[in-house]
């Protein structure tokens, strides 16, 4: 055994048999809490026999009549796998009429005259040993009678009309039928009573095979073969029983309890027939173990009550039946432990905003501590759909914000204890490019520059890089990286593409792009440039195995200098015409040393390169033809990869004719399988690219290399690559699978991983399949829409997002390899609970009266729930748009209309609308409306009406407008009594002296009777006053000629006189509306006030 190890290590290398070794191992592990036993470790030693030698009479039959060539190996542990060959080593072409049947023997269902040949032969690989061991040679003849009888289907194998198979649940089920018969019948598989499993049913051998994987109890029953060709049928009844080695249900898992806790142990597992359940303590069967008062069996449960720390021990659970036996360690672990936080302190997380932050609160405690987390140092706990809290205690802010940030407090407590935790949450600004570089066109020779300007969070350093073509820029002084730029000098040709600023920080990266394009400069008259001319004069010299030295003459450079020259070669003896690229010089040389490979008829030609561009190439030299050589490399890219099941396809890149190096390129290739230690088996193939190793177990590592050789040697030993042979279907589906509801959205799958010898292959991952069943909230089915999530790699979870709110799911976990996907898992069947519903279809305002109006709404789209109420707030809004106070009222569930009375009239509100679950409110629908006038717009003077008149007068005192309008008026009397006043004191005169003066007349000129104005001097519109009944415009404004008065208006309802000087005598008398008048009267105009009163 290993020292500081539990591996026993069995070596026979130097000596010793390994039949001495034959027997059943067990490995034990004790320490002072208890001991841990293995499974069972049978070992055999393989076994490769020769053939028996035998004498083998050659085969004589007759045309069309059916043949069956015995194979026969010897018994090999583990069995041989069976392939017939000819002399050639080459596969015997199978078909529906000749195939191998499982035991291995050739059967020909009909002979014909082509099958006759002396070259038939079995060979048994025997994988473990990595020999091939071969049976003499068969000869078939076949002798031709005219005419050929035709023949009714025959069964060859199985005989009679009835046999029985036996398979153990979870493998693979064969079952085969083989007919003889002429012409070749077909065959064709039903099932008794039932229908063959879907996506586990396999044709093989032409349909003479029914293979059915992952078998299980259900697959039982008689399956029927039927074999039919157009002169009549035959079939055989195969009567299968699905047998079953004990396999989990509920493996006894680790168990940590604290003192005077209680717990259980629970071992089931199921089989056929049943298993048997035995209980062992620490590897003692537990009758015999020491007694433990706080332990107590009952068939496949440990019952333990009140433990104590004395009680920790390792128990093995053993179910076992015929077929098989499991064996699964549990550790109960009586463990008293305060709890312990594991992250560090004061740790420090940084994100961006709006995307997730994940703080960590590792812990450990018996019994298991509750985990709580705070904001601030006095903040509250934390809950709520904003968060997410993890079973291993992390914390998960879905999208942070900056008012995230700050100190989080995580409490672990048990009742032994309790210990918190500070981390710190920063939240950073997003890093933004605010001007981007543009779409640039230069000319050549000129200077560009791309802008890059960016914004970021001031505690973070930003890294810019300028890429081109998503590479770095060249190496070149030219370019000149600024803080915010990029400039470019004196640009060329080459500078054509696109380039890229990318800004990285710790914490994200953002990027830009811009096109340049380089144009051509204006050409200059005086000088042309071109292209230059090509080189002449080639020469060789210096010739020799692997070089030969070249030399040329340049042509004319036309303006531009030459740069440099291409130097290209064809290969006249394995690709005549096709010219390869060799080498390049500066511009300045016209000689070089050109290294060569062996087996090559070279030719060379030159090409001279300018600013301008390429000339056209040389003439080309004279040829050169290289002696033949060793291959110097093998072939690239060697694979192994298998394409069904029981094959390894090796394949790799050939080499080209330039390669070989020399006649007769050939390819050894070479495999083992890996850790067993086999020898390597080797073939010699012509020069292809492919070869199959057939009857490969599945999904087996593989060594392979393939080394080149020629008629002169052998290429370098090769490097090995590891490729695997043939992937299958996966033969389990996950186990365990458990659904964890995060909120009404979001849910996360866990599943156990299956074992990876049950996946046949390349583990890809694994696939959800989920679908909506139903909602809870209406009970009505619809078209089940199945979605996929993909898990790559051996995850055991996932997260199932955008689920609907309160509905009933179902799932499945599959997992997939590169074949494609296995059975799948029983359906798991969840509920998402109630979240808060979406805002109300529709809200109509109908009806509008003077003090009420009339709500007519529909149920939300999506309620996500059962709803308890609506919520109605409303506020009134006023001319100047502020809004007044706002009332709520609730209103049942199962209400769609609601009349609101007692409003004011003429008055627009604002209505917010929104449903509600037990979870919370909805987003909300708003609305608004007006409550009408009175018909006539003015209230009339009528019987009663006094109150309502009072009501209303005190209402539109409150108005803005109104009382907008009176400031004016008080406004405008200041302004015309100013005015009155100082002309009196100037002794100015009226327009109605000066007219008097005009016309010489002493006399005053008489009033009007009608309407109290001076004669022919009124203007009618302007001294008209207010007439009752008359309205204000529609936005509430007094306009300018509906408000400019008289003196008369102002007068208080006397009809003014003038003096000899035309100074007004009333202006001052302060007379009473109701005391006569000294002069003629007029009719009484309205004061503004009461006016006004008349407005509605």
């Amino acid at each position: 055994m290993k020292p500081n190890s539990g591996t026993l290590v069995i070596n026979i290398m130097n000596g010793g048999k390994a039949e001495a070794y034959e027997g059943v191992y067990q490995c034990t592990a004790r320490n002072e809490r208890g001991a841990a036993i293995s499974n069972n470790i049978v070992i055999r030693p393989s076994r490769s026999p020769l053939w028996t030698k035998e004498r083998l009479e050659p085969n004589q039959v007759r045309e069309g009549d059916s043949l069956v060539l015995h194979c026969r190996p010897p018994v090999g542990l583990p069995p041989p796998i069976i392939f017939w060959m000819d002399n050639a080593f080459q596969r015997l072409p199978q078909s529906e009429r000749v195939s191998q049947g499982l035991n291995g023997d050739l059967y020909f269902s009909n002979v014909q005259p082509e099958d006759t040949r002396e070259d038939y032969i079995c060979y048994a690989r025997f994988n473990h040993t990595q020999t091939i061991q071969q049976k003499q040679p068969i000869s078939v003849k076949v002798f031709s009678t005219k005419p050929v009888t035709e023949r009714q289907p025959v069964l060859l194998t199985p005989t009679g009309s009835t046999s029985t198979k036996v398979e153990l649940r979870g493998s693979v089920l064969l079952l085969e039928c083989i007919a003889a018969g002429l012409p070749t019948p077909a065959i064709h598989w039903i099932k008794e009573g039932g229908e063959l499993p879907d996506n586990r049913t396999f044709f093989e051998n032409f349909k003479k095979t029914l293979k059915i994987i992952d078998v299980s109890e259900a697959d039982s029953g008689n399956y029927k073969c039927i074999a039919r060709n157009i002169l009549g049928s035959a079939h055989h009844v195969i009567s299968v029983t699905v047998k079953a080695a004990p396999y989990w249900i509920t493996a006894p898992r680790n168990l940590v309890l604290s003192p005077g806790e209680d717990g259980t142990l629970i071992c089931r597992a199921n089989g056929n027939p049943k298993p048997n359940i035995s209980w062992l303590a620490n590897g003692v069967p537990i009758a015999i173990a020491p007694e433990d008062p706080s332990r107590k069996v009952d068939g496949d449960t440990i019952i333990f009550s009140h433990v104590q720390e004395r009680s920790s021990a390792v128990y093995q659970c053993n179910a076992s039946n015929e077929y098989g036996y499991l064996l699964a360690n549990a550790f109960v672990n009586v463990l008293a432990e305060p709890p312990r936080i594991l992250t560090p302190a004061n740790k420090l997380y940084q994100v961006i905003a709006d995307s997730p932050a994940l703080l960590d609160c590792a812990y450990f405690g018996s019994p298991k501590p509750e985990i709580e987390w705070f904001k601030g140092v006095k903040g509250s706990i934390l809950r709520g759909n904003e968060y997410i809290f993890h079973d291993n205690g992390t914390l998960e802010i879905p999208v942070a914000q900056k008012d995230s940030a700050g100190t989080y407090t995580c409490v672990a407590r048990n009742e032994l204890g309790k210990i918190q935790n500070e981390v710190q949450l920063e939240v950073k600004d997003p890093t933004m490019i605010i001007k981007q570089p543009e779409y640039k066109v230069i000319q050549r020779y000129g200077q560009v520059s791309f802008e890059c300007i960016i914004k970021y969070d001031s505690t973070l350093l930003p890294t810019v890089i300028w890429l081109k073509d998503n590479d770095e820029l060249p190496d070149d002084e030219r370019f000149l990286v600024g803080k915010d730029n990029l400039t470019i000098m004196n640009v060329t040709d080459k500078d054509d593409g696109t380039y890229t600023c990318i800004v990285n920080t710790t914490l994200d990266s953002v990027s830009a792009s811009a096109v340049l394009t380089v144009v051509a400069a204006p050409p200059t008259p005086a000088i042309i440039y071109a292209r230059p001319n090509p080189p002449f004069d080639l020469e060789l010299t210096g010739q020799l195995e692997r070089s030969v030295e070249l030399s040329w003459v340049p042509g004319d450079d036309n303006n531009s200098p030459i740069t440099t020259f291409v130097i290209e070669y064809e290969d006249g003896l394995h690709e005549p015409g096709v010219w390869h690229y060799q080498t390049e010089v500066p511009g300045t040389q016209t000689t070089v040393q050109l290294k060569l490979s062996p087996y090559v008829n070279y030719s060379f030609r030159v090409i001279a390169v300018n600013e301008i561009g390429r000339s056209q190439p040389s003439e080309p030299s004279e040829q050169y033809l290289t002696k033949s050589a060793k291959p110097d490399e093998n072939p690239s890219n060697v694979q192994g990869i298998g394409s069904e099941p029981d094959n390894l396809v090796i394949t790799w890149e050939s080499l080209t004719g330039f390669q070989s190096n020399g006649p007769g390129l050939q390819y050894k290739v070479s495999w083992r399988q890996k850790d067993v230690d086999d020898e390597w088996t080797s073939v010699i193939v012509a020069n292809v690219s492919k070869y199959i190793v057939s009857g490969t177990p599945t999904f087996a590592p593989y060594e392979v290399k393939v080394q080149a050789l020629n008629d002169l040697g052998y290429a370098p030993e090769p490097s090995e690559v590891i490729g695997h042979s043939g992937e299958d279907l996966p033969m389990v589906a996950p186990g365990n699978v458990q659904v964890h509801v995060v909120n009404s959205t979001l849910a996360k799958v866990h599943w156990d991983p299956v074992p990876l010898k049950t996946v046949r292959g390349h583990l890809q991952g694994y696939k959800v399949y989920y679908w909506k069943v139903q909602s809870l909230s209406r009970r009505s089915r619809r078209h089940v829409e199945k979605k996929i999530l993909t898990f790559r790699g051996n995850k055991t979870f996932g997260m199932l997002p955008g689920l609907e709110p309160y509905s009933s799911y179902k799932l499945n976990v599959r997992v997939v390899n590169g074949k494609g996907e296995g059975p799948a898992s029983p359906d798991k069947v969840f509920k998402t609970p109630e979240g808060v519903p979406s805002s109300p279809s529709f809200l109509k305002i109908t009806n509008p009266t003077l003090d009420s109006l009339t709500l007519e709404w529909g149920s939300p789209t999506h309620p996500n729930g059962v709803l308890t109420s609506y919520i109605l707030k409303f506020q009134p809004i006023n001319n100047t748009h502020e809004l007044g106070p706002l009332v709520e009222i609730r209103i049942p569930a199962n209400e769609s209309t609601l009349i609101l009375k007692n409003l004011n009239y003429s008055t627009r509100y604002k209505f917010y609308f929104n449903a509600q679950t037990s979870v919370g409110s909805g987003s909300q629908i708003t609305e608004e409306a007006v409550t009408i006038m009175d018909e006539a717009g003015v209230l009339r003077p009528a019987v009663g009406a006094g109150k309502a008149m009072a009501s209303r007068q005190v209402d539109i005192a409150t108005q803005g407008w109104f009382i907008g309008l009176m400031c004016a008026v008080a406004l405008l009397i200041l302004i015309l009594l100013i005015v009155c006043f100082i002309r009196r004191n100037k002794g100015g005169k009226y327009p109605v002296k000066e007219k008097e003066d005009a016309h010489a007349d002493p006399e005053i000129q008489p009033m009007k009777e009608d309407d109290g104005t001076f004669g022919e001097y009124s203007d009618a519109e302007d001294h008209k006053p207010l007439k009752k009944g008359s309205r204000t415009p529609s936005d509430r404004t007094v306009k300018k000629e509906d408000s400019d008065d008289s003196l008369v208006d102002y007068g208080e309802g006397v009809n003014g006189q003038f003096n000899e000087d035309g100074s007004f005598i009333g202006q001052y008398s302060g007379k009473k509306e109701k005391e006569p008048a000294e002069g003629n009267e007029s009719s009484e105009a309205p004061s503004p006030v009461n006016a006004m009163n008349s407005f509605v």
